[in-house]
């Protein structure tokens, strides 16, 4: 039977994809790439050494279409991070809210807002 992998992508659709693209750099040092002629934003995160596109997990920022940019965003996209206090006083000093943090036995959480009311969910293992 065939199953899910992994993820093949997350796409986010802006009002202002350049905008967008640059608040992500700026504040979770997400290295962006431009795709057509400034239209779309995208990282590419590599599974493996080689970077082989079928194992590449595709996050992009694509310029909404007037429906879906009057639509409220429902979307909400978990990133591991390697030194989650670090981040957050990071975060806080670029004036960045922190909306909420929850530790567990497994692992510690926090939740942002970007510019397009995207929520972000912040991971960082214990184990």
């Amino acid at each position: 039977m065939a199953h899910i992998r992994g993820i093949g992508g997350v796409f986010l659709y802006a009002r202002d994809p350049q905008a967008l693209a640059d608040w992500y750099q700026q504040h979770l040092g997400i290295e962006i790439v431009t795709y057509e002629a400034g239209a779309n934003y995208a990282h590419e995160f590599g599974w493996d050494a080689e970077h082989d596109f079928r194992r590449n997990t595709t996050w992009a920022i694509l310029q909404a279409s007037d429906e879906q940019a009057a639509a409220a965003p429902r979307t909400v996209v978990n990133y591991h991070v390697d030194d989650l206090p670090g981040l957050l006083t990071a975060l806080r000093e670029q004036g960045v809210e922190v909306d909420k943090t929850e530790d567990y036995d497994y692992g510690r959480f926090a939740w942002i807002t970007d510019p397009e009311g995207y929520r972000i969910e912040l991971y960082e293992a214990l184990v």
